[in-house]
């Protein structure tokens, strides 16, 4: 059974988590320090501070460091000095037909404006720096131009060199593009260390035997070579080999597979995994980056570290844009000159300049962001990564984990059989009882499905039979259950009636656990037990069929019987889709690259620290919320709940939003194609031009527009319900 590593399903609460928790970076878990993280392969800190940025914000590098909090008090800050400089402007005094007049009214525009310039532009002229620095213009160097343009212009104005009133443009602009670029970082969140999450695996002490006593040491006190005691229920701290004791071990979070693995003298054991049933002695075998989990980390972070620097839309047009304008206003002023009109020169390039800023496109793709992402967390769908959300548009290859997304990582009771005599409640209710005491995954399943039944029986001398099953004794009798060893050491022989159905349970891989009279000794009755599957995922792959998706691919650390009969009953087109079996981690990476070397954009759901490497690799990782951290930390998008279906939704909103992405930018495109001229003066010979405040009226206007046209978002249905 895959362990939730002690972190809980993702709540509503974890979803509308603030934006400045969101765009922080997490810190590590509690009692592992910095030094911890190195010993373990993971760098101080818990992350490789460069690759959950480049795998949060690919493409968007310019906003790295940008914190949503700042954003958000600076618009507010900004909004604030804004109103009474809006308010004071003889040109919108002028539109609405009021007067104000106090003492000292004509220095609101210049002390407020210079205020908003410094404080909440210094973001834009920062970020135009870099994009510079760079030789990579787009949006923050087009912000910087136009809010530098109204500014000096403004100032030239206010000590009676032009009559341009650019004060208030030039704070509403500001205040503005912040607004846009505060809901920005809020919707793009940012990788909370998948690193860290992998650490928080290992427990920060362990139980170091010595000569006469065991004492408690870090884990990062160990060396190869020490003997630790790993509790019945506790991890284990490091690699190595079982030295005494023997116990069921759950390496789901490692490996994949469902059921816990026996082992014994001898056997190795993983750093992480779980001995579920008894106590065991390890010696350590490797520390540090020599671990698995340390080499799953390298993995995820190698994975995260290749994926693509694809650019923005806005930003591609911002660019286009710059350049398009500095065009521009560098041929209106050298035309209008040539004319020998020096002042109208000055007039058209400023506004041309100032027109071109854009503040329709800065809102243009920050709106649908915001708002798809709040639509999207509503619906139980958390987007960390807006880049992958836009790529599950063209998604044509879902590839499942198997264990925890298409079945529940649990295993249940599928089918029983009985011997002549024996009725099946009476052979369940004697089992749960034997087994009651049992810590026992499978033990647990059996009990859970009597219990649920209403059978009830009281069991007395329970013993642990460590590897091989339990005794105790029922209604005067001593039974036991247990699988193929305890058979075998007790000498039972299946009777015919149940060696047919116990064979067919075997071949399609399911546990079998057989309950045994030991006077006899007699087997009576036999169970089949199985990784239950969730009933919502045959339902699930139907709607990812219905929306264009070519291929379905199931991957599992699991034997390929249990894999094939789980693909039977989900409804898997032979010839048309596939199923990987007996996957390790570094084959389920490999496994991604080669689909996508096929020529498919595959999106990866899964839920394990197995899936992590694979989920990074992907086109769109996709994580069911129940899942450990590491997995939700890999993926761009986090599910909330375990339904597979919500999968479904996550295409629906990436199409309906990339649609309306392409909307605002073209219409806020096409105001500055046609704004731009008119502002030059092209059209001044047949006396049509574009006064700034004309073309700061139809910019108010389309920036509504864009707005408006965001909000239509809202009727996308993301439920699964309704895929």
């Amino acid at each position: 059974m895959k362990q939730q590593c002690g972190s809980p399903a993702v709540s509503g609460a974890a979803i509308e988590m603030t934006e400045a928790a969101m765009h922080a970076h997490r810190p590590a878990p509690a009692g592992i320090s910095a030094h911890a993280h190195e010993h373990h392969g993971i760098p101080a800190g818990g992350h490789d501070a460069h690759a959950g940025h480049r795998a949060g914000h690919a493409g968007h590098d310019k906003h790295a460091g940008h914190d949503p909090e700042v954003f958000r008090r600076k618009f507010w800050l900004s909004l604030a000095m804004t109103v009474p400089i809006v308010l004071t402007s003889p040109m919108v005094m002028d539109w609405f037909g009021y007067s104000l007049e106090f003492a000292g009214i004509a220095w609101v525009g210049p002390v407020l404006g210079t205020a908003v310039f410094f404080h909440g532009g210094w973001p834009f002229l920062a970020g135009a720096v870099s994009e510079v620095r760079d030789r990579a213009p787009g949006m923050m160097l087009l912000i910087a131009m136009a809010i530098t343009v109204a500014y000096v212009a403004s100032l030239a104005t206010s000590v009676g060199w032009f009559g341009l009133d650019f004060w208030w443009e030039l704070a509403a602009l500001v205040t503005i593009m912040l607004l846009g670029h505060w809901q920005e970082m809020k919707a793009i969140g940012q990788a909370q260390g998948a690193l860290a999450a992998l650490a928080a695996l290992l427990p920060d002490e362990a139980e170091r035997v010595t000569a006469d006593t065991v004492e408690t040491v870090p884990v990062t006190a160990l060396t190869v070579g020490d003997v630790v005691l790993v509790r019945s229920g506790g991890r284990v701290p490091a690699d190595g080999h079982i030295v005494e004791g023997a116990a069921e071990v759950d390496e789901s979070m490692i490996t994949g597979e469902s059921r816990p693995a026996s082992r014994r003298t001898g056997d190795r054991v993983i750093a992480g995994t779980v001995a579920t049933d008894s106590a065991i002695r390890v010696e350590v075998d490797a520390v540090g980056d020599d671990t698995a989990l340390a080499g799953i980390g390298r993995l995820v972070a190698q994975a995260q570290a290749s994926s693509g620097r694809a650019q923005a839309l806005a930003d591609r047009f911002a660019a286009w844009l710059f350049y398009i304008a500095t065009g521009t206003g560098l041929a209106t002023f050298v035309t209008w000159w040539a004319l020998g009109d020096l002042d109208q020169a000055v007039v058209r390039t400023v506004t041309v300049l100032v027109i071109a800023c854009p503040h329709a496109l800065g809102l243009a793709i920050p709106l649908v962001i915001a708002l798809s992402t709040a639509l999207a967390a509503r619906a139980g769908i958390l987007v960390k990564d807006r880049l992958a959300l836009e790529r599950m548009r063209t998604v044509d290859a879902v590839l499942f984990d198997k264990t925890g997304t298409l079945t529940k990582g649990a295993h249940t009771v599928t089918a029983s059989a009985v011997a002549a005599g024996y009725g099946d409640d009476e052979v369940l209710r004697i089992a749960a009882a034997v087994e009651a005491d049992s810590e026992h995954p499978l033990a647990r399943a059996l009990v859970a499905v009597a219990r649920d039944r209403g059978l009830a029986a009281v069991a007395i001398g329970f013993r642990s039979l460590t590897g091989r099953g339990v005794q105790a004794t029922v209604d005067g009798t001593t039974y036991a259950v247990g699988g193929p060893a305890l058979l075998r050491e007790l000498g039972a022989t299946v009777p015919d009636e149940l060696a047919g159905p116990t064979g067919a349970w075997s071949r399609r891989g399911a546990a079998v656990l057989h309950l045994i009279r030991l006077n006899g000794p007699a087997v009576v009755g036999a169970f089949a037990l199985e990784d239950e599957i969730r009933p919502e995922a045959r339902q699930a792959i139907e709607q990812l069929r219905r929306r264009g998706v070519r291929k379905i691919v199931m991957i599992t650390g699991d034997a390929r019987p249990v894999a094939e009969a789980v693909a039977a009953e989900l409804g898997f087109r032979p010839g048309e889709d596939e199923i990987f079996a007996d996957v390790l981690p570094a084959d389920k990476d490999r496994i991604v690259t080669r689909l996508r070397d096929r020529g498919l954009t595959v999106a990866m759901v899964g839920d394990g620290v197995n899936d992590a490497p694979a989920l990074a690799r992907a086109d769109v990782g996709i994580a069911i919320g129940a899942g450990t951290d590491v997995a939700i930390e890999s993926a761009g998008v986090v599910l909330a709940a375990s339904d597979p279906r919500a999968v479904t939704g996550v295409i629906s909103l990436s199409k309906a939003s990339y649609r309306k992405m392409i909307q605002n930018l073209s219409w806020a495109a096409g105001y500055n194609v046609l704004a731009i001229p008119l502002a030059a003066g092209v059209l001044a010979w047949a006396g049509v031009t574009l006064s700034p405040a004309v073309g700061a009226v139809l910019m108010s206007a389309s920036t509504i527009v864009v707005a408006l046209n965001a909000q239509l978002l809202r009727r996308v249905h993301l439920s699964p319900d309704e895929q």
